[in-house]
């Protein structure tokens, strides 16, 4: 079974326990400018919204690698990129849509989440549930019924 990150932001307080936790377990620091994970804040409204890479089917950064280093590791999906292969060109930064690939000055290679190895240390690390790591064929279909339920009650009151 292939699993993911599920991110729920209206569980986020923005403690940046996450970033902690992943520069730890990558750097073996509590440095959040080295986290693999970030909160955003949307300064206008006050919310936190936690992102990392999604692990997209498609692989955009995988496929713009002229180096082949961004490689998919077939027992779970994971996008994974090889230090020892990474020249740091940078054009998987370029490639991903979501901004999460992330080039690394000190190494002068890119960095991304790679679910830390099937235990993802932000996943456990989050205080209020925010982020979790599911089943990836999860569909949502218990909270789409729950929405149904709700919308229909209303539409009788």
């Amino acid at each position: 079974m292939q699993k993911s990150l599920h991110i729920t932001p209206d569980k986020c307080t923005g403690c940046l326990q996450c970033e902690m936790a992943c520069s730890y377990e990558n750097y073996q620091v509590f440095n959040t400018s080295l986290s693999r994970i970030k909160v955003f804040d949307f300064h206008h409204t006050g919310k936190k919204v936690p992102y990392t890479c999604t692990q997209c089917d498609e692989a955009w950064c995988l496929h713009a690698c002229p180096v082949e280093a961004i490689t998919m590791d077939k027992t779970n999906g994971v996008k994974v990129v090889s230090e020892d292969t990474c020249v740091g060109c940078k054009v998987c930064t370029i490639a991903c849509p979501f901004g999460t690939v992330n080039y690394v000055q000190e190494t002068g290679k890119v960095q991304k989440c790679d679910l830390c190895g099937g235990d993802p240390a932000c996943a456990t690390a989050c205080p209020t549930g925010a982020i979790t790591f599911i089943d990836s064929n999860w569909t949502g279909l218990d909270k789409m019924k729950q929405w149904a339920e709700k919308l229909s009650n209303q539409a009788h009151a």
